[in-house]
């Protein structure tokens, strides 16, 4: 009975696994080498469980199954052949794609044969003889389906909250309360080694020049705004963030800090469901639908999401510019009132081809209706004497649209070796306008002032990856990448009177901006482990970019194309006791992203003017880390030591207006140079089966250089240093009845900037929630910075400026949330893993991206045993 227990089991486990994986093991169906029949022995010896002394002849049993009910094929279902007198299995095998199954080599006896297959009821055969030379065709044998009724199942073990890969750190985050009902935004601010500030701009190790994928894929929203991106994606769609601080070659060369890679909630189950999600708060509230349907080869998808937001700030301005000889004051106070939409809507589909074989399709609209209100009353002072008042109301209204449309192939060979093909089209229209009306002493319209900046933001990429494994303990990796990218801005003011007539503006006259990037790229990497559990991870990248760009529609910008040659290391060991040892050497490029080439001058607050330089240059990076990460009976720690080297670098700085109204001019160029070294600690600990506590310390101080104008106009070197601190906290404890609670806590210390100081910030939240009819759905509580505001004070210190600005950020929330799910769901199979087009090129206010890497099949998990 072992040996027919044996059988019965390793034929089960045959159904967990992806048809590439048996036939890699057995082959694939059908005659020839590698296949069941060309490998009769050695399928024995793998999978049967038979016993070697087995008496051969040259008898055959053969038959398809199909099922009772559909009439169609039964894949992969196990054969026992089971000895009659002595009622023990002595041979086996298992269905092909067709149902089709053979029994070859059989000595005369009498045999029964028994079917067997997850879902089907076990089914024996009559005693069946074979004699020398029988030929025997059962024909079609019906499997029954094995209907059975489930109970209440009690699951006691959860997924780590942080799990730790090869090449990145995987923050799982499905199990978060107080973020339900928010945004992306909202669950990276828990993510170890990351940052999310006031505004939403994400930064990794203290440095924005980052890329953000969401599902491996970029989008051109993504690129030009990724805090406002980040707020049209769910937080209840967000399964896990993966933070990959060195990215091997085979990744976009994009990302000077790292790429951080957004994993949506992707349904495995068969059927047709309906998810409902919604919530209301103080500050916002939101609403989602998503649908999934699943028969056979086919899956689709549809999906919306909306978010509705209300909030207010107060701020104020003092600051000190030297213009002509005379020392200029400005001191200005400002309210604002925010009524932010998000949206987001998807079509997806995935066929299988094939066995070995997928297609997958995906449309992806996003749009955002960023509204604010703001009133500004400004002072200037010409050596502490009244120069100028002035009132303003301001209208604001950042807009955008954006469709991503994804076509991908892969075809998998055996298990690691596979080739894929990916293509995307990714097009984003943003306008950027504002309207004042400029009011007198009394209150009465003196004049009015509109700007209009409208954008367009296109591109197209293909690219194919190819990977083989080389024997058991290597990998190799490759493949090619083009993209053709196009930004079209074009802006203009205009001037009114009291009568509100609306001209065009002389002193800031129209312009344009039409701007080609082409990229091309290739790669090869290369991953060996060794018998001592070391593995190495070795490439190196090739890009050249080549651009051509307009000004005003005939003006040609001299931007020169340029190359590059990007390497990378990884090496990790793996220790006793699941410890892990990694080091890790890469250098990056950071390309200029849209915002910071359009040379369209924002005077939506004419003290803090905005222009971007269309002239920059891309920065380079070199990045070293060493982390460890151990499991110390219920606490997992990971600690990691880090340095960045920048050299190029696109750095904002603020020079003064040359006008008498004291403004401060904000702008991009090449003139930086960084370097930084920190630290990351991050800990997770159950102090009970049911209570988790986890959190972390970030650390890094910081050098910079550059160039400012100095008083007499002429650039001087200037430059700055600081330590910056951040942490987080967090607890979750799971209750009785299906309670379950989540306190959670944020800070971020002062960050040294080129010119100054970025003021510091925290953040808090504590949520409780109830799952009703059997877990299909939840009704949720939660409390965001219940006591106050939040208050972030700003320092600029130039030989030619000095500014203080003091943020009041009116952010306390309380939000109920509500999720119901709705539809026939069954389980099916794993599916397979499809490719997409990934684009890790360009720098935003904090972008990144990236792709699962795959290691060889003898690679050591290298990180925290589950």
């Amino acid at each position: 009975m072992k040996r027919y227990f044996l059988l019965l089991l390793l034929g089960t486990l045959t159904t967990l696994l992806e048809p590439s994986v048996i036939y890699a093991q057995f082959g694939p169906p059908g005659g020839g080498p590698g296949s069941f029949g060309g490998q009769d022995t050695r399928r024995k010896k793998e999978f049967t469980g038979a016993a070697e002394e087995t008496p051969k002849g040259n008898g055959k049993i053969a038959g398809i199954l199909v099922d009772s009910t559909s009439g169609k094929p039964v894949e992969f279902a196990t054969v026992a052949l089971i000895n009659v007198a002595t009622n023990k299995p002595i041979d086996g095998t298992t269905s092909d794609a067709k149902g089709q199954f053979s029994l070859t080599k059989l000595a005369p006896g009498d045999y029964r044969l028994q079917y067997s297959f997850i879902g089907y009821k076990t089914r024996d055969s009559q005693k069946v003889t074979v004699v020398k030379g029988t030929d025997i065709n059962l024909g079609s044998v019906k499997l029954p389906a094995d209907v059975r009724t489930l109970g209440e199942v009690v699951v006691t073990g959860q997924a780590a909250l942080i799990e730790e890969k090869v090449d990145r750190l995987v923050f799982n985050a499905d199990k978060d309360i107080t973020a339900k009902g928010g945004d992306a935004s909202d669950v990276l601010k828990r993510v170890p080694m990351l940052s999310v500030d006031l505004d939403g701009n994400v930064s990794l190790r203290g440095s924005q020049n980052i890329r953000v994928l969401i599902n491996n894929k970029p989008s051109t929203i993504v690129a030009a705004n990724v805090a406002d991106a980040l707020k049209q994606l769910p937080a209840d769609m967000i399964k896990s963030v993966e933070v990959i601080t060195s990215p091997s070659a085979k990744y976009d060369a994009e990302g000077a800090a790292g790429i951080i890679n957004i994993v949506t909630k992707k349904n495995t189950l068969h059927g047709l469901t309906l998810n409902v999600d919604a919530g209301a708060g103080l500050r916002a509230s939101n609403l989602g639908l998503n649908g999934s349907y699943r028969q056979g080869k086919l899956g689709l998808t549809l999906g919306g999401f909306g978010r509705a937001g209300y909030n207010g700030a107060s701020s104020t301005l003092d600051q000190t510019t030297q213009v002509g000889g005379q020392t200029l004051r400005t001191s200005q106070q400002g309210t604002a009132f925010d009524k932010p939409i998000f949206g987001q809507y998807t079509l997806g589909m995935d066929y299988d081809l094939a066995k070995n074989q997928s297609l997958s399709a995906n449309v992806r609209f996003g749009t955002r209706n960023f509204i604010q209100q703001q009133t500004q009353l400004t002072n200037t002072y010409a050596n502490e004497v009244l120069r100028n008042m002035s009132n303003r109301d301001v209208d604001r209204k950042d807009l955008s649209n954006s469709v991503d449309m994804n076509l991908d192939y892969i075809r998998t060979f055996k298990p690691q070796q596979e080739w894929s093909i990916s293509t995307q089209y990714s097009r984003t229209g943003l306008t950027n306008n504002f309207y004042a009306d400029i009011l007198g002493q009394t209150g009465e319209l003196t004049s009015r002032q509109r700007n209009l900046n409208n954008n367009t933001n296109q591109e197209f990429t293909i690219q194919t990856d190819y990977q083989t494994p080389i024997r058991k303990n290597q990998l190799l990796e490759f493949g090619g990448k083009a993209i053709m990218r196009q930004v079209d801005s074009r802006f203009q003011y205009q001037l009114g009177g009291s009568t509100g007539e609306l001209v065009f503006d002389p002193t800031n006259p129209s312009g344009s901006l039409l701007y080609n990037q082409n990229i091309g790229a290739g790669y090869i990497s290369y991953t060996y482990v060794t018998p001592s559990k070391y593995t190495f991870k070795v490439g190196t990248r090739y890009e050249h970019t080549g651009i051509t760009a307009k000004a005003n529609e005939n003006t040609n910008l001299n931007i020169p194309s340029y190359s590059n040659l990007v390497p990378s290391i990884n090496v990790s060991k793996s220790l006793k006791g699941g410890t892990t040892v990694k080091a890790a050497y890469n250098r990056r490029i950071q390309r200029p992203g849209l915002q910071q080439l359009n040379p369209n001058v924002n005077t939506a607050n004419p003290q803090m003017i905005m222009v971007g330089n269309p002239n920059l240059s891309p920065e380079l990076t070199d990045n070293v880390e060493l982390s460890l990460s151990s499991t110390v009976k219920k606490t997992y720690i990971n600690a990691s030591v880090f340095g960045r080297l920048t050299n190029n670098g696109i750095s904002q700085i603020r020079i003064p207006s040359d006008t008498l109204a004291g403004a401060i001019i904000t702008t991009f160029q090449n003139i930086g140079v960084q370097r930084t070294v920190g630290t990351n600690i991050f800990f997770n600990t159950s102090i009970t089966p049911k209570w988790t506590v986890n959190g972390g310390i970030d650390a890094y101080y910081v050098y910079m250089q550059g160039l400012t104008p100095g008083a007499d106009g002429k650039s001087i070197t200037i430059s700055n240093t600081g330590v910056s601190l951040g942490g987080r906290l967090m607890s979750q404890l799971q209750l009785d009845k299906g309670w379950s609670a989540q306190v959670f806590s944020f800070f971020r210390g002062p960050s040294p900037q080129l010119q100054g100081t970025m003021g510091s910030f925290y953040m808090y939240s504590v949520g409780i929630r109830k799952d009703v009819a059997n877990k299909r759905g939840s009704i949720g509580l939660a409390a965001e910075n219940f006591a106050g505001g939040v208050t972030m004070r700003t320092t600029l210190n130039t030989p030619t400026l000095s500014s203080v600005s003091v943020t009041n950020l009116y952010n306390s929330n309380v939000k109920v949330t509500f999720s119901y799910r709705i539809g026939k769901m069954t389980f099916e199979a794993p599916r397979k893993k499809g490719r997409s087009v990934s684009n890790d090129d360009v720098k935003g206010e904090g972008d990144g991206g990236g792709q699962p890497q795959a290691a060889p099949a003898a690679a050591p998990a290298g990180g925290r045993p589950r």
